[in-house]
């Protein structure tokens, strides 16, 4: 018998659910608000750096690497290294979601793109199906019954959130006020949402970087964008921002001494700019940026979209605590940060939604691997108010460090394959199971 896996939300964690529900053997039907793939990768771009090698090498070696073989086929440059970072690839912004959707539906995966989800369904404390609304129909709804869902949706937005936690609406990859604010299926089930905060208590974090319109700037910078992939540019010091002022950030692994003393440039297509924001009239007095423009968000000299405020509670299979239907992924899963980490928690949101729809136990990924060790430490941190106060990614910062203490942080591919046998993995995400 067919079973039907419903995901709402179509980013990276989204894209790796689906993918993973259709390897398994689901029907799938995929709902994104927008008009695009990737959400904030559409603006990302940075892969392998630090422990995500590690992290994805395991997930290939697992059988989940269809995400990433395209990450790395799109990447304008591959082992670099910028400031606390090493082998690093990044991938094209321009290129990288035409070809995520056509492997979506090459997959035989139904795309609905500018279809915001806005209602739930209920039967008997299980979620039956979905209610979308179509982008300029006239009140035109579409309808999405599924027998596990998988909710993808994200932690930033609506406006209000960005108002008042940020700087404002900052006009970025988002675009809330074209497309409608995110809505989450299991909040609106009845479960609530967990907040994130930043260290001075107040809630949630900023995104991480802006992008440069890379014409805007110096023919030197640019070339040497385009050759090396890097372009650090030192600061005046009177111009300098304050340590302090990295603490906004969602991706602490980008919050050290070299990016406040420095403006960090990596080229993604654009000229991704290593901070949360930075006020157009500085950045203009720093040599070769005179003419810079913000590409995303456009507003990006006075803030940034703001995230972390839409968390759910979940076990280490990532099926949503107080719901017996629904998985999550990405964001929603916790405070991992960063477009690798989604695509392993939406990996595996994806597959253990397949397996409950056939009847199977759900799978967690042992801890002995980073994959499994990220979840479940998440998940254990978020329970006490120093936890709920940090970022975690295999990139950097706190879990990178407990990465290497506990010897999980390798670059020797073969060591990583044999890790994922003796943990009985190998593969796991390739098998159909109906």
């Amino acid at each position: 018998m067919t079973r039907k896996i419903v995901v709402v939300g179509g980013g990276w964690a989204g894209s790796a659910a689906a993918l993973a529900a259709r390897k398994a053997g689901c029907e799938v039907e995929l709902f994104e608000r927008t008009d695009m793939l990737l959400g904030t990768g559409l603006v990302g771009g940075i892969m392998r750096n630090n422990g995500r090698f590690t992290a994805t090498e395991e997930i290939v070696a697992m059988g989940g690497g269809d995400l990433f073989a395209i990450t790395d086929l799109n990447s304008r440059h591959k082992n670099i290294e910028f400031p606390g970072h090493k082998h690093a690839s990044l991938y094209d912004v321009s290129t990288i979601e035409p070809a995520v959707r056509q492997a979506l539906l090459a997959a035989g995966i139904l795309i609905h793109l500018k279809a915001r989800v806005k209602d739930v369904t209920m039967n008997e404390g299980i979620v039956s199906k979905v209610t979308a609304e179509i982008f300029h129909r006239d009140g035109e709804t579409l309808e999405g019954e599924g027998d596990v869902f998988v909710d993808v949706s994200g932690t930033a937005g609506p406006q209000g959130n960005c108002l008042k936690y940020g700087n404002g609406c900052a006009m970025c990859i988002y675009r809330c006020p074209t497309f409608g604010p995110r809505l989450s299926i299991a909040a609106k089930a009845g479960i609530k949402e967990v907040i994130g905060e930043k260290a001075d208590g107040s809630f949630g974090a900023m995104s991480g970087s802006c992008k440069l319109h890379k014409d805007s700037l110096s023919s030197e910078i640019r070339e040497q964008l385009e050759k090396t992939g890097v372009c650090v540019v030192p600061v005046p010091p009177h111009l300098q921002k304050s340590l302090a002022s990295l603490g906004q950030k969602a991706c602490q692994q980008y919050a050290l001494k070299e990016f406040a003393e420095n403006i960090v440039l990596l080229d993604t297509g654009h000229a991704k700019l290593m901070t949360a924001y930075y006020p157009l009239d500085i950045l203009r007095q720093i040599p070769g940026c005179e003419n810079a423009r913000f590409e995303d968000p456009y507003a990006g000299g006075i803030g940034n979209s703001m995230r972390y405020l839409g968390m759910l509670p979940r076990d280490n299979a990532l099926k949503v605590t107080g719901l017996n239907n629904v998985f999550c992924g990405g964001e929603k899963a916790g405070l991992l940060v960063g477009h690798t980490e989604a695509i392993v928690t939406g990996t595996l949101a994806g597959h253990n939604a397949a397996r409950q729809a056939f009847g199977l136990e759900p799978l967690e990924i042992p801890v002995s691997l980073a994959c499994g060790d990220a979840i479940a430490h998440v998940r254990e941190r978020m329970q006490t108010k120093e936890g709920l106060a940090k970022k975690y990614t295999f990139s950097g910062s706190v879990y990178f460090e407990r990465m290497k203490q506990l010897n999980l942080y390798t670059t020797d591919v073969a060591a990583i394959r044999e890790r994922v046998r003796a943990a009985g993995m190998t593969d796991v995400f390739t098998r159909k199971l109906g």
